[in-house]
């Protein structure tokens, strides 16, 4: 890609020029000029003094089609913070050389703008690793071969099978393996993966899969099996900010009732500790049901006005 870019941006280069710019050897720079002549890109090479590389009657491709925003986007990902492999990073770096000058000059800065701190104040600083078998996961999902996947369970309880990777999402420090086998899709923390081992067999992809789609739904199926618990409730217009910040994606907002609240569901996983979350919002919200959190607000209450009143 950076040569393509080279190429459209200068018109004609040389493999010594190629080589400087990307730093890499003049032997490299042939062979990958070569390489895209062999992958069909209409380049031609002209011999003697004055010679050099150029794209037959002026071609173009797509990439040079990024727009300044995208640029910059595109290369956020180079950043020292970022999550991206030294490879990425490095084939990144070598891409914005080949970038139109006004281009370039908002992807270097765009590549040391961000710095990404995922850990919490007051919290001890832990540097996740990749797992283990991280990369022979992704090199299956990118050849779409099956793997026998060994596996511990929760439980401690190790098994092994044979899975179709389908996508692999990072959610906060963990890994996971989005997979098919016999049982039907399965999530696999990556972590706790003991073997990975490739096969020949090729991967039943089915036509309609979207990766984050499907995370999106085994996601919503976890927090709805963490957060069994639904809690009831209408609230002032002006306590949904509040609710918004305190409960985040426990959260879910309804319509407006006649007398201008609105119907709110808040989840959780225990009857007294929902409770306890919402007796310092009597002000904006009225618990509807379920009984049992009802019960537990006024046993709170009339504690409250026996300590304080």
């Amino acid at each position: 890609m950076a040569i393509l870019l080279l190429l459209q941006h200068r018109e004609q280069v040389t493999a010594a020029e190629v080589a400087r710019e990307l730093e890499i050897s003049e032997r490299t720079a042939r062979r990958d000029l070569d390489a895209l002549g062999m992958a069909g890109v209409p380049v031609y090479s002209m011999q003697g003094r004055g010679g050099g590389w150029r794209l037959v009657g002026g071609a173009r491709t797509d990439l040079s089609g990024l727009t300044a925003s995208e640029a910059r986007a595109l290369f956020l990902v180079a950043g020292p913070a970022s999550s991206a492999t030294p490879a990425v990073k490095a084939a990144l770096r070598k891409l914005v050389q080949a970038l139109p000058e006004p281009f370039r000059v908002q992807a270097e800065a765009a590549a040391s703008s961000l710095v990404i701190d995922p850990q919490q104040w007051g919290s001890r600083r832990v540097e996740p690793r990749p797992p283990r078998f991280l990369d022979e996961l992704q090199d299956a999902v990118i050849r779409g071969v099956q793997v026998r996947l060994g596996y511990v369970d929760r439980e401690g309880t190790e098994t092994e099978r044979t899975v179709h990777p389908l996508g692999i999402v990072a959610k906060g420090p963990s890994w996971y393996l989005v997979a098919n086998n016999e049982a039907g899709r399965r999530t696999f923390r990556i972590d706790r993966v003991s073997s990975a081992d490739p096969t020949c067999d090729p991967v039943h992809r089915p036509e309609d899969f979207d990766l984050a789609e499907s995370w999106r739904a085994i996601a919503d199926e976890v927090d709805r099996k963490r957060t069994p618990l639904e809690v009831r409730a209408v609230c002032a217009p002006q306590g949904i900010g509040v609710l918004r910040m305190g409960f985040g994606g426990r959260l879910e907002v309804g319509g407006s009732r006649t007398d201008g609240r609105i119907e709110v569901v808040i989840r959780g996983n225990d009857e007294y500790i929902l409770a306890g979350e919402l007796a310092g919002l009597a002000e904006w919200i009225e618990v509807t049901g379920p009984p049992g959190v009802r019960d537990h607000l006024a046993s709170i209450g009339n504690a409250l006005v026996e300590r304080y009143g």
